[in-house]
């Protein structure tokens, strides 16, 4: 196989080791998700002082906690003693940190506040107020309207910078609210994926994929539907995503689409079709929406089309219907999926009920539509070991992107465009320190 980092990606194809190679996840880890801006929670996780969120980027473990000050802070979770996690819930509320194995004492700035016994660490560099004995700070943490990202990295691109048109995905989902926030609802779904982590942001802006692996879970939504749904307005946005699985002949609805790819591997796609219903309940929250903004802008902003919003390498934005989608990944063969739902603050109980219906019904383990994916990517993960190819086909309208300024769009909606910019983004990342 190729060893040069650079040779593994070429602008139509990708070596199959970077699915395949352990080493290779192992310098991914290094070189991306410990360089990258990583997404860690949301502010309405953390609404109080004292109120934390656990969670992780790539191995390390990682303290989400509202200060008494006011602020969020990005611990990394371990007690500088013996290296033991201090907070062991996913979430929880404390006046201060304390290291399950001695004691020590942590403030929720991680400042080290007490230890037992402190007359045996006289003359020694333990003490309270000691930096360097604290639990330490992320590097970088950065929000966007609530949303927390943090890297490990000294150094890089600011937040805005990394994001750049990609923050469209965050604006798309609070501009919806009618009191301009949003805040998680519920708990989330978490999922095992037995494929390495690339193949879901591949599959994201894949327009193609939806009409051959979804079509037997869209005929059975459709015969529910005519038997259940009798009335126009009983078709709720959710009922007709799922719907629309169906692959249209001839696939006038895919060439139309296109998708907008930007630096660093981001991504989105517009036009995908229209969710909007004219129910009662859709009828609600949209007049509240116009009479915030005024008619004209009100509409403007419903009638946003965009289907995923990629920000890579650790999440999908469905801001139409207010969920994240955050990639964690394990080993070269293995990817955690968490799924969150938010609430546009102000929106009508029943919108956020039903809006609840699209991740339950399309995204959530138990779905056939999810399982279908997790299907072919696993498929795709044993198929690689076959020895018959070395490289993968990134083809599609390979030559017809278009270069507009730093986005590079795709000319027609079956491109793989979308692909070879992460791609390009995964070899800039990668290629930066040598060779694998």
């Amino acid at each position: 196989m190729p060893r040069d980092i650079e040779d593994l990606v070429q602008p139509d194809r990708v070596h199959r080791s970077v699915y395949l190679d352990p080493e290779i996840f192992e310098l991914e880890l290094e070189r991306i998700w410990y360089r990258a801006w990583i997404y860690v929670g949301h502010e309405s996780q953390v609404r109080e002082p004292g109120d934390f969120f656990t969670t992780e980027i790539g191995r390390n473990p990682v303290i989400m906690v509202r200060h008494g000050d006011g602020s969020v802070r990005v611990l990394f979770n371990r007690c500088a003693h013996k290296g033991v996690m201090v907070a062991r819930r996913r979430t929880g509320k404390v006046k201060n940190f304390v290291c399950s194995y001695h004691g020590w004492l942590f403030g929720t700035d991680g400042a080290l506040r007490g230890v037992p016994l402190a007359d045996g660490y006289e003359g020694t560099p333990v003490c309270p107020g000691n930096p360097e004995f604290g639990l330490q700070p992320l590097p970088r943490v950065a929000s966007y309207r609530g949303f927390v990202f943090a890297s490990l990295a000294q150094d890089g691109p600011g937040l805005l910078e990394f994001l750049g048109p990609a923050v469209e995905g965050f604006d798309d989902m609070v501009d919806r609210a009618p009191l301009d926030e949003v805040e998680v609802f519920g708990t989330c779904a978490r999922s095992l994926q037995r494929s390495n982590w690339k193949f879901f942001f591949e599959n994201q802006l894949d327009g193609v994929h939806a009409g051959v692996t979804h079509e037997s879970s869209a005929d059975a939504a459709k015969a529910v539907a005519r038997q259940y749904f009798q009335k126009p307005e009983d078709i709720t946005p959710a009922v007709r995503m799922i719907m629309a699985q169906e692959p249209p002949e001839p696939r006038s609805v895919w060439v139309k689409l296109n998708s907008a790819n930007f630096r660093y591997g981001h991504g989105n796609f517009r036009g995908y079709q229209e969710h909007r219903g004219n129910d009662p309940v859709t009828r609600e929250y949209e007049a509240l929406i116009k009479k915030k903004y005024g008619e004209d802008e009100g509409e403007r902003k419903l009638a946003r089309s965009i289907h995923h919003t990629v920000v890579y390498p650790c999440l999908s934005i469905g801001s139409q219907f207010q969920q994240l989608r955050v990639v964690k990944p394990l080993a070269v063969d293995r990817t955690l999926m968490e799924i969150w739902h938010f609430r546009l603050k102000g929106a009508p109980e029943a919108f956020t009920r039903r809006n609840l219906m699209v991740p339950n019904a399309l995204n959530t383990p138990a779905t056939v539509i999810s399982c279908d994916d997790y299907e072919n990517w696993a498929r795709a993960q044993a198929g690689l070991e076959a020895r018959a190819q070395e490289w993968v086909s990134m083809h599609r309208n390979y030559g017809s992107d278009r270069q507009d300024g730093e986005v590079l769009r795709s000319t027609i909606g079956t491109s793989e465009a979308f692909q070879r910019n992460q791609y390009a983004a995964w070899r800039e990342y990668m290629s930066a320190m040598g060779t694998a």
